[in-house]
């Protein structure tokens, strides 16, 4: 958008001077001044706003990487550690109830490890909308700040986000489209913007770093929602653009994965998939604003206006699924070599 900006200024025809008092207006310029944006950096500097908030959690390679691309892009960066909020959180439940929460790793349960993660990452929005408010203060200017969601289609359809943590913001570009279409336009942007710094982006492992790493465990998206990105766009299609349910779901992927997958491991997945859409699709109901860019949006507010309440447990398509698995033919041992990028 910068370039577009700064391209659009230099040109300086009439019809582009709306464009730079635009620029004015959003960077916080008097109305006097003669300010006109020709560095995509430098506009990018002004008006976009990065944060990295990390915790005792958080990996030293995510937090470059976030320093890395601010400083490529030119936005504004602080980085921060909230581990003081956390922790005060945290003392103030065992104040009143006499129980101090654990992680998994260090002994909690299930329901303990669960809120840990939650309230780290519901404080961040907190914190979000706080220096989004203050921000232009410190730095001598009117006005405050949109926040920017970062949850995209596919966890949104997985309900692989906490409820009003970094999903809930005042816009969210990213919200309507797909991750797999995310990391093309992470590619095209790497080779058309020259940012380099890009193609660690694109090989990283996605994780939310909201549990102790240890040597042998490192918190992993894919791991915890029990399928990959690639699995749920195709779930995310059959069930809104093919209007499947559960088992009209299994009888197709029978057909497009059982040479690599055998049909109880599809049955396994497909009943993930549904049960755990139906018991987080509430998350929906308060999903921030995005640009619908795919056709399997799971946005209740505006896009996909079915019922937010199912019974996650499906019990006649379940057990529909589970019988007829039982007897199919297990084709994917005699393909064991195909490659299992065929999900896409």
């Amino acid at each position: 958008m910068s370039r577009l900006v700064t391209e659009a200024a230099k040109r300086g025809a009439t019809t582009d001077q709306m464009v730079i008092a635009d620029a004015r207006r959003i960077s916080g310029e008097p109305e006097d001044s003669d300010y006109i944006p020709t560095d995509p950096r430098e506009f990018t500097g002004r008006i976009f706003h990065t944060c990295y908030m990390g915790t005792e959690n958080s990996s030293a390679e995510t937090r470059k990487r976030a320093k890395q691309l601010s400083s490529a892009i030119g936005s504004y960066h602080i980085d921060f550690n909230m581990d003081s909020v956390v922790t005060a959180v945290r003392n103030l439940f065992g104040f009143v109830t006499g129980i101090r929460p654990q992680f998994r790793s260090h002994g909690g349960t299930n329901a303990e490890n669960l809120a840990l993660q939650n309230i780290q990452a519901r404080l961040r929005m907190v914190l979000a909308y706080m220096f989004a408010q203050l921000l232009p203060f410190v730095r001598g200017r009117s006005g405050g700040l949109l926040v920017l969601g970062s949850a995209n289609v596919d966890e949104s359809l997985r309900g692989y986000l906490t409820k009003y943590d970094c999903s809930s913001a005042d816009i969210n570009p990213i919200g309507g489209i797909s991750k797999t279409d995310l990391k093309k336009f992470i590619a095209y942007a790497e080779r058309s913007f020259d940012l380099p710094i890009l193609a660690s982006f694109l090989s990283a492992v996605p994780t939310a770093e909201l549990e102790p790493i240890t040597e042998d465990y490192v918190q992993s998206d894919e791991a915890d929602m029990g399928m990959t990105y690639n699995e749920l766009s195709v779930f995310g299609r059959l069930r809104k653009v093919d209007k499947c349910g559960p088992y009209s779901t299994f009888t197709k992927l029978i057909h497009e994965w059982g040479s690599f997958l055998s049909p109880t491991q599809i049955a396994e997945k497909v009943k993930l998939f549904y049960f755990e859409h139906a018991r987080n699709r509430h998350k929906m109901t308060t999903l921030t604003p995005a640009y619908h860019a795919e056709s399997y949006s799971p946005d209740d507010n505006r896009f996909d206006m079915r019922p937010f309440l199912y019974p996650s447990r499906f019990p006649w398509q379940f057990k529909k699924i589970d019988e007829v698995a039982a007897v199919l033919p297990d084709r994917s041992a005699q393909n064991s070599t195909v490659d299992k990028a065929k999900t896409e």
